[in-house]
């Protein structure tokens, strides 16, 4: 079939449109911006005191946590999505030192907006002879924040091993 000549195509349009009424202007709001994925600082929030040692982290990162006291239902409701994440932090191409920093201003963020389930994305960082420095470094750092519940591996369409979801305490707002 044959393409009619464009000033063809324009009068089928405009007759096609014939007696076609415009919509009256609506009364919704426009969705707001997605939340941010780094924690910001306000001028009165004071510098966050790293805590978290690298000693023990060992080679191989564990799957989960779970703190002492808390049932081993809430880790199998963690796994299965029972919470939504309600923010995340990607920790990609940074240093040990950047990634410890940025997670500790993350998650005194994440309790002071008291949100209850997070996720940190530290990315799998295969390298020769065993896991990601990062991987580890950041699952060992986790299971020292007393605001840390627990922890689960994402699920593979949320970041698999390269990602963890956590379920944090609520309520308490560290300095």
């Amino acid at each position: 079939m044959k393409k009619p000549p464009a000033s063809q195509d324009t009068e089928l349009f405009r007759q096609a449109l014939d007696g076609v009424v415009p919509l009256a202007p609506s009364n919704r709001r426009a969705p707001s911006p997605p939340p941010r994925r780094t924690p910001h600082h306000t001028a009165a929030s004071s510098p966050v005191i790293d805590t978290l040692s690298d000693h023990g982290a060992g080679d191989t990162p564990p799957t989960e946590f779970l703190r002492n006291g808390i049932s081993r239902m809430t880790l199998r409701k963690l796994r299965r999505g029972t919470w939504p994440v309600q923010d995340s932090l990607d920790l990609h191409g940074l240093s040990s030192d950047a990634a410890r920093k940025l997670l500790l201003e993350f998650l005194r963020n994440a309790s002071q907006r008291d949100l209850r389930c997070v996720c940190v994305i530290h990315g799998k960082g295969r390298h020769t002879g065993g896991e990601g420095l990062l991987k580890i470094r950041t699952r060992h750092w986790l299971a020292q924040c007393a605001e840390v519940l627990a922890y689960c591996e994402a699920p593979l369409n949320a970041g698999g091993g390269g990602a963890v979801w956590m379920l944090l305490k609520t309520g308490t707002h560290p300095g």
